[in-house]
């Protein structure tokens, strides 16, 4: 199906050597806040760089989404996280670096106490698993190299981990400008070429079915509005809280997240433009989640395929090094610390190691039985993000903060509210039931729950 020459395996073997010494060479003092947040001096430049490289670790699943429904993707998957993004610069971004804290569940035990902060950690430890991310690269390991999913999700895992254990935060950072650069070269090049060799936006208009140019794909209003909901997700994301913590100042964070959209456009129209002409190329695919890797091997010559699959690895591997690390400093750091309040800097660091190599092989576990990205996505959010999102509003807006024991019962009802009806969807699959998404119920439930806790604070 996928064949590589010499020159694309050289040139994939050798981003893969050039990522593994970046991560290795940053290093990291023995302080917590350096091994956790590079010291709190990220400059306006590489909070861009890290900030817009981990935002689209789910490459191929924008590749499945446009080659099905066309401009649809960039309505639903684009333009609601840039409003929520400028949102979150402007409301939030300020505040969290100003706060001086490490992690969201720092935030929420200063507001809601210490046993809502371990619920929370809890719930953000799952949610930030780097599993989907993992299961993705092992799947592009095994359409270059032809080997069988264990060994790809071990290779996959050992790519976004060895050097987090050395270099910390630092790692992260200077190995996601390294993946900045390629992703974009990688797309831009595809664009190009299918341009020049396949044909203008009038090709589009004659080779592709009618709602695959129109925003709304045809499809309901509820629909999208479903998607807007999905797309809060935003507000509570532990990568934003994490780079603004990281952040020289609250303007650095501020006018990152604002440049940040820029290239987010920039990176969708070189994305969403590539799936429509795999659209227009590849008619009827059996699996359009490799779009675009089947793409590029239609229109793609020796040299350039493998730089395309490199930015693909770049794009995926970007953001499951970032997940991971966010998922054991949760584990260190909001589990580990704030179950035994022991937080010296020396145990921290050991801890939030340790955190890495659980977070490791939990994520194994997960992407080997599941084996579907779009069902981890799907499960993981809809259970997780209804328990903490609005008191993550509350958090930072006293005028939106219920009590501790408010915030305790909202993350209990939020959680058991999706999980109930994933249940119900699974035995009594009637049409009401499966038209209704689990997450929009806990929305409702920890919704209701926290206004009734925000008048009970002004009464």
């Amino acid at each position: 199906m996928v064949s590589f020459s010499f020159l694309d395996l050289l040139i994939i073997g050798g981003f893969f050597a050039v990522l593994m010494l970046i991560g290795l060479f940053a290093k990291s003092n023995e302080s917590g806040t350096d091994y956790l947040l590079s010291g709190r001096k990220v400059g306006l430049w590489l909070f861009i760089f890290t900030n817009v490289s981990t935002w689209y670790g789910g490459i191929l699943g924008v590749g499945e989404f446009t080659y099905r429904s066309g401009l649809l993707s960039w309505f639903t998957q684009g333009l609601p996280y840039y409003i929520f993004a400028i949102l979150f610069a402007f409301f939030f971004a300020e505040k969290i670096r100003n706060a001086s804290l490490i992690t969201i569940p720092d935030k929420i035990e200063q507001t809601y106490g210490k046993r809502a902060a371990v619920i929370s950690a809890l719930l953000i430890f799952i949610l930030v698993s780097p599993a989907p991310y993992i299961l993705m690269i092992a799947n592009i390991i095994q359409l270059v190299f032809k080997i069988d999913l264990l060994p790809a999700l071990i290779l996959s895992l050992l790519f976004s981990s060895i050097y987090l254990m050395k270099g910390g935060y630092k790692s992260d950072l200077y190995t996601d400008v390294f993946q900045f650069f390629v992703m974009f070269g990688g797309f831009i090049i595809i664009v190009v070429v299918s341009f020049l060799n396949i044909g203008s936006l009038d090709f589009l208009e004659s080779h592709l079915p009618a709602n695959h140019l129109k925003l709304t794909g045809g499809t309901s209003p509820l629909y999208i509005i479903v998607w807007c909901l999905i797309a809060l997700w935003t507000f509570a994301d532990p990568g934003f809280h994490q780079r603004c913590n990281s952040a020289r100042d609250g303007k650095t964070a501020k006018y990152g997240i604002l440049i940040s959209v820029l290239f987010w456009m920039l990176f969708d129209f070189l994305t969403t433009t590539t799936g429509l002409f795999s659209k227009a190329v590849l008619h009827d695919l059996d699996n359009p989640v490799l779009a675009f890797p089947l793409y590029a091997e239609k229109i793609l010559g020796s040299g350039l395929k493998g730089i395309f699959y490199a930015a693909l690895f770049a794009t995926i591997i970007s953001t499951s090094n970032s997940f991971l690390f966010i998922s054991a400093t949760t584990f260190g750091r909001d589990l580990i610390t704030k179950v035994t309040s022991n937080s010296n800097d020396r145990k921290l660091i050991k801890h939030t190691r340790i955190g890495i190599v659980v977070a490791s092989l939990i994520a194994l576990l997960i992407s080997y039985n599941i084996n579907s990205v779009i069902s981890i996505w799907y499960l993981i959010g809809s259970i997780c993000i209804p328990g903490i999102i609005f008191l993550i509003f509350g958090a930072y807006f006293n005028y939106l903060k219920v009590s501790p024991k408010f915030a305790i019962v909202e993350m209990i009802a939020g959680v058991s509210a999706s999980l109930i009806w994933l249940i119900i969807q699974k035995f009594y699959p009637t049409e009401f039931v499966m038209t209704v998404e689990p997450m929009i119920i806990g929305l409702v439930a920890s919704g209701i729950i926290h206004l009734i806790g925000i008048k009970k604070e002004r009464t």
